[in-house]
């Protein structure tokens, strides 16, 4: 709600309180979340409207997500996150997705996103689906929570230069 109290402002100079805008709902689609709002901030371009906060979702459980959210509403089940990449060990790719109660696990392999219009429906990004287990590896419970992971292809980049000028991989992180 704190977005949505920000985004419209009063007309009479009188009456400054902050309204909410009625009937506004986020629902991007997986191509909106990849091909606009993700590359947006990995590009490090600004948006009009602030919607998804930078989060380092695994500080948190995932029931303690929704009131860090920008859109914390108690009628929508749905909270957006970009977050950075975690490594589980320095050297590898694997990403940590450790909580101080649990863990997220991944239910499936990646779905490709690709671009609805175009001539090619251009490869996008990629979309994982994980599940919050509550305990330690191998002795967890796993719980209600959902979570999908949206984040764009491995840019390729030739073993000869540096890549210090790249930006770190970020994700959007959905809840449900």
């Amino acid at each position: 709600m704190e977005v949505m109290k920000k985004m419209i402002s009063s007309v009479n100079d009188e009456d400054q309180d902050e309204v909410l805008l009625p009937g506004f709902r986020f629902h991007p689609t997986d191509e909106e979340l990849v091909g606009f709002y993700l590359k947006r901030k990995v590009e490090k371009k600004l948006f009009t409207i602030d919607l998804i906060k930078q989060v380092d979702i695994y500080k948190y459980d995932p029931w303690d997500l929704p009131k860090v959210s920008k859109l914390n509403s108690v009628a929508e089940k749905e909270w957006y996150f970009f977050c950075k990449r975690g490594r589980k060990y320095r050297n590898n790719i694997r990403p940590n997705r450790v909580t101080s109660s649990g863990f997220w696990k991944a239910t499936r392999i990646d779905k490709p996103i690709y671009a609805a219009v175009g001539r090619f429906h251009d490869f996008l990004g990629l979309k994982k689906s994980l599940v919050y287990y509550k305990g330690s590896a191998g002795k967890g419970t796993k719980t209600d929570w959902m979570m999908h992971e949206f984040r764009l292809p491995p840019i390729q980049v030739p073993t000869d230069t540096k890549n210090d000028h790249l930006p770190k991989a970020v994700s959007i992180h959905f809840l449900n």
